[in-house]
């Protein structure tokens, strides 16, 4: 049985100056992932820009990375899609190419009620016997709750995770670790962002973006092991670039490829139409930010380039 803990990066899709998938930076992002030996690796999710990605595309990604990563850590296929039979039959498709765990994004863009979730969830899950992971990122109010969690893995026992994106997560998690016990891991979102009040709270992992990936999970595994000085110290030296990527989410994936391309994993910081264009003042501030990232590897003895194989 796969146990995810620690930090299960999204790894974004590089794109050509032409913005058509850069399938060899793809690659190295894989196996820069692999190489780190963190928990896992997750696409294509947000993070990933399925949202400009056709159905070929997506699972050509997948593709890429179930034979690139040769089964080094866990990959989870995301099979986004508003409606449950889309994302269902994707799923199965996921499976079969040998994914090893299967996610989705819960639709936010219209009101729903509980139950109509549930059912939603219940199709996908159904549609696998691979664990699945259930991600919940609602703009207009609360993520899924102890309850939910609980009634859809007992409905579905290869619901085994979800990962939740909200501030003041603390009192949820204890909710949810007192409701389901370990049967339910619960990952954070939103960059690692809340990590340190998570973990001691029952937090198993967290999902943020591939470029600083390897300093995270010296945070994650310092909190883990309760080096607290240590991983406050660290992730405070990154919570800048945290803090100002979060504003925007394409701002974010901006910022994500231009320090992936000075780490030598991307040939491009190509983001496709549409997309944020950054000021040159947020520019300047972008480079500002980058340099401090390289300070702090260089402070932790970490290669600043990815070595070539």
């Amino acid at each position: 049985m796969i146990e995810l803990n620690g930090v299960v990066p999204v790894i974004p899709i590089p794109f050509k100056d032409d913005e058509s998938i850069d399938v060899g930076s793809l690659r190295r992002a894989v196996d820069w992932v692999a190489g780190q030996k963190l928990a896992g690796m997750c696409l294509p999710a947000y993070g990933s820009e399925f949202y400009k990605l056709d159905e070929r595309e997506r699972e050509e990604v997948v593709g890429i990375a179930i034979e690139a990563n040769c089964r080094r850590v866990p990959v989870i296929a995301q099979a986004n899609h508003g409606s449950s039979r889309v994302a269902a039959a994707t799923a199965r498709r996921y499976e079969k190419m040998g994914a090893d765990l299967i996610a989705f994004a819960i639709p936010r863009q219209f009101r729903t009620t509980e139950a109509d979730l549930l059912r939603y969830c219940g199709r996908i899950c159904d549609a696998v016997s691979t664990p699945v992971l259930v991600q919940d990122f609602n703009p207009d109010g609360a993520t899924i709750g102890a309850d939910f969690i609980h009634a859809l893995h007992r409905q579905h026992g290869n619901f085994r995770y979800a990962k939740l994106e909200e501030p003041m997560i603390i009192n949820k998690l204890t909710e949810i670790r007192d409701r389901v016990g370990g049967e339910v891991g619960i990952l954070e979102g939103w960059g690692g962002y809340y990590m340190l009040e998570a973990i001691p709270a029952g937090c198993c992992g967290i999902m943020p973006g591939v470029p600083i990936a390897d300093l995270l999970n010296r945070v994650f595994r310092a909190r883990q092991s309760a080096e607290n000085e240590r991983a406050y110290d660290l992730l405070g030296s990154l919570l800048p670039f945290i803090n100002f990527t979060l504003q925007d989410f394409e701002l974010f994936l901006q910022v994500e490829k231009q320090l992936l391309v000075c780490r030598g994993i991307f040939d491009t910081a190509v983001l496709r139409s549409l997309t944020y264009s950054p000021t040159p003042a947020t520019l300047q501030y972008v480079s500002f930010l980058i340099a401090q990232i390289v300070r702090v590897l260089q402070r932790e003895n970490i290669p600043l380039k990815r070595e070539a194989n």
